[in-house]
């Protein structure tokens, strides 16, 4: 059974920088298609970005050239890097994982493994 635990988050200044981080149990992070999602208040779940396990990764349009997926393979863990972060990030911060490390789940509910999430408060 594959456990992940987000960690990092937290509040940040807008144009300052966060590193989130998903310890992995159970399989190796290399393994699975990961990705962060992100829910604000009152809102749904969006992907921010994804990664497979070519290492190719995909963004959404308002994170693209601010946030960095990767992955720690020495710590097992998938890495959500913040720069540039603005108000609207706001968020419970969500890392999720599929068994199939080279299908692109077509939605969130696809996803296998979720983590409890972690919140990031971006002020002005």
């Amino acid at each position: 059974q594959v456990q992940l635990v987000e960690s990092g988050g937290g509040s940040v200044q807008a144009e300052g920088s966060l590193t989130l981080s998903c310890a992995v149990s159970g399989d190796r992070a290399s393994s699975l298609y990961m990705a962060w999602y992100r829910q604000p208040p009152g809102n749904e779940r969006h992907v921010v970005a994804q990664i497979n396990g070519y290492d190719t990764t995909y963004y959404a349009d308002f994170v693209k050239g601010r946030f960095t997926i990767s992955r720690d393979n020495n710590k097992n863990a998938l890495i959500l890097r913040m720069d540039n972060p603005k108000p609207g990030d706001t968020a419970s911060y969500y890392c999720a994982a599929h068994p199939l490390w080279d299908t692109q789940p077509a939605a969130v509910s696809e996803y296998k493994y979720w983590g409890q999430g972690t919140q990031v408060t971006v002020s002005s």
